[in-house]
């Protein structure tokens, strides 16, 4: 998470961004809990979708490092169907098949150096727990009604750590709410943005 918030930091450098909102689904929310500690002056605004702030727990780290290993030796086909019922909706794993394939197709593009890696990086994680009540810029904490690995639970106790964040649950998604639920998504990200993002 240091290395990508070193690197989200320069490319916004690179791109002369001052102030932005940022929006971060899943690992892209634990970024951004680092991103908060170390450039909180560059942030206008929070998205965290789909994320938590506490760390794993021992069994569910000790998963992570299991399933970064076993990707780099069988390859990450056999780690990306071990992981579908954890990212999507049942209704969507039996009904939209696109949906799946276009799930599948983006994971993917990791390869199982880069998926490795990221399951390597989310064990290792800080835990962001007391990172939530210094957060004081416009946030909104949204995720799937059937997300695993980011429960409605752990998305109602991120909202409540910070002070004024809203609160939106998709139906009908999982982890990848985004994926499953776009246009929803799209609409309920539009409407903060407008309020809170420019």
């Amino acid at each position: 998470m240091q290395k990508l918030a070193s690197d989200l930091l320069r490319l916004i450098d690179a791109l002369k961004i001052g102030r932005a909102a940022f929006v971060g689904c899943s690992v892209g929310g634990y970024l951004l809990f680092e991103f908060w500690r170390r450039s909180r002056e560059r942030v206008k605004s929070l998205v965290l979708m789909d994320t938590r702030a506490g760390l794993d727990s021992d069994e569910g780290r000790a998963g992570r490092l299991k399933n970064a290993e076993e990707t780099l030796q069988k390859g990450p086909e056999c780690a990306i169907e071990q992981m579908m019922p954890k990212l999507l909706s049942p209704m969507t794993l039996s009904s939209r098949l696109d949906v799946v394939e276009r799930a599948k197709a983006t994971m993917r593009h990791a390869g199982a150096a880069g998926m490795a890696a990221m399951q390597r990086g989310m064990a290792d994680r800080a835990d962001s727990t007391e990172t939530l009540p210094a957060i004081d810029v416009p946030t909104m904490v949204l995720g799937g009604e059937e997300d695993v690995p980011s429960p409605v639970s752990e998305l109602e106790r991120l909202a409540r750590g910070i002070k004024g964040a809203e609160l939106k649950i998709v139906s009908r998604a999982g982890h990848f709410a985004a994926f499953e639920q776009p246009d929803e998504v799209g609409r309920v990200l539009r409407e903060f943005l407008e309020r809170s993002g420019r």
